[in-house]
């Protein structure tokens, strides 16, 4: 398979280091198994001769638009996690330049991949439109604003829309190279990440914090005090737009819009989180359903494991 690894100034150090051990251990795998050949032609390429990653290393890069068509190119994070800087990155003439790579090599029939930030690059070249996607997740409400057309699930770690994947936040860097070895070789793949102690995380949703994603816009930001004051008690939408002084069509249009879920969803989120952090101070369950507003204890399990995908005992063992 031939990999292009297209790289930008200020490029997040962890990610393109990740792309570049996991796909060359996957070939010394492949050797000591006796392959004729590496399974992955890996080159790192650019718009530019030389790169300048955010840790001030410096790295010569092939020209792109001197590579014959790779088969996938994956684009890792730029080091820009505040909204304005990243606003600002994807406006700058090589990352501009470095789309319109992407859009030829995705039109002649090459797969593009994208971890963490880099998801906004992606969705910038349109590629996206009309498709699913996942970011990292502190950003995803301003990726729905930015791009309303793109169907996106911050609780999925990776997410394949035809021959665009996208993968979440920082170390979903590994999730994505992981994912695509996969293709080629599952076995590959398989031994690589026992090798690496690379572990499975087929989701984000452990890792959301609700209340950071409710600080990206003031009203959700007064629904969730509202919120989290009445856990045990259940919720109401007309109690709870009452209470913030707008319609329940507002409350509920202005929660899709920023957070892509209803305020009863959301709502769940909050107890799900709450009875997450009373069972890592190890709280009873039947006291953990009455603080959540559940009818028993059975019900909490159930729903940590269904959010989550772990039960109580590994979350208690995950964290001791």
């Amino acid at each position: 398979m031939k990999l292009a690894i297209l790289a930008l100034d200020g490029v997040f150090d962890t990610g393109l280091s990740v792309f570049l051990d996991l796909f060359s251990a996957a070939n010394e795998v492949a050797a000591e198994q006796g392959a004729a050949r590496p399974p992955f032609e890996l080159r790192v390429v650019g718009v530019r001769q030389r790169i300048r990653t955010a840790h001030g290393l410096t790295m010569g890069v092939d020209p792109a638009d001197e590579m014959r068509q790779p088969d996938w190119v994956l684009v890792p994070a730029l080091n820009t996690k505040q909204p304005a800087r990243l606003v600002e990155a994807l406006g700058r003439r090589d990352v501009r330049d470095a789309m319109a790579m992407l859009r030829s090599w995705h039109a002649q029939g090459s797969g593009v991949g994208g971890a963490c930030i880099a998801s906004f690059l992606l969705a910038e070249t349109g590629l996206l439109d009309g498709q699913e996607a996942t970011t990292m997740w502190p950003l995803a409400p301003l990726f729905r604003e930015r791009y309303p057309r793109v169907r996106l699930d911050e609780s999925r770690m990776v997410v394949a829309s035809g021959r665009v994947v996208t993968a979440g936040a920082a170390m979903g860097h590994l999730d994505l190279a992981l994912w695509l070895m996969r293709q080629a070789s599952p076995e590959t793949a398989a031994l690589v990440s026992r090798l690496m102690l690379v572990d499975k995380r087929p989701s984000q949703a452990q890792y959301i914090i609700p209340d950071h994603l409710a600080h990206a816009d003031p009203l959700i930001e007064r629904f969730e005090r509202w919120a989290r004051e009445r856990l045990a008690r259940g919720f109401s939408l007309h109690d709870a737009a009452d209470a913030l002084a707008v319609s329940p069509r507002t409350l509920q249009r202005r929660m899709e819009a920023v957070l892509g879920k209803s305020p009863l969803a959301f709502f769940q989120d909050l107890r799900v989180e709450h009875a997450q952090h009373l069972v890592s101070i190890g709280q009873g369950l039947e006291e953990i359903a009455s603080e959540v507003g559940y009818a028993d204890a059975a019900t909490v399990r159930s729903l940590l494991r269904r959010k989550l995908g772990r039960g109580v005992r590994e979350l208690r063992s995950a964290l001791a």
